[in-house]
């Protein structure tokens, strides 16, 4: 198997029951159910983590759309745009591995921040991925692509 640095996290975050602002965080613990202490933890390991790139908020900064970093409900944002990926494309961050499972669908409470933004980011939201080998994932972590 070989390796290529692609990028690196730039910012984490988890979800938190009965909050609706993401929480940043330093470091993120993740095994075979997702992240850890995240409210999805255990709900859909297809959907476990969810990955965003910084271009999925430069493109709604230059359609006029101001975000701040964990809006778009991801738990990891690197500055790598790993969308064009196919399924099952596999991507080390810190000692974590991680196999992408899906574009991100479209969650209807982006229309709350801006009615334009569902659409807009329509295939530019993120990739959902499962874990494949946990860890731990730093900011600033380096993002390895793996090819088999």
């Amino acid at each position: 198997m070989t390796t290529k640095m692609v990028g690196k996290v730039v910012k984490l975050f988890l979800s938190h029951k009965g909050v609706s602002q993401r929480v940043p965080k330093e470091i993120l613990t993740l095994d075979e159910q997702g992240v850890i202490d995240d409210k999805f933890y255990n709900k859909n390991i297809q959907r476990s983590t969810l990955i965003t790139s910084l271009e999925s908020y430069a493109l709604a900064k230059n359609h006029g759309i101001e975000m701040s970093h964990g809006q778009l409900g991801e738990n990891l944002l690197i500055d790598y745009n790993p969308y064009a990926l196919p399924d099952g494309s596999q991507l080390q961050v810190g000692d974590v591995v991680l196999e992408i499972t899906q574009l991100c669908t479209i969650c209807n409470h982006l229309s709350v921040i801006d009615k334009s933004l569902p659409q807009l980011l329509k295939e530019d939201r993120g990739i959902f991925a499962k874990v494949i080998q946990h860890g731990t994932v730093k900011i600033n972590d380096k993002v390895y692509l793996l090819n088999r």
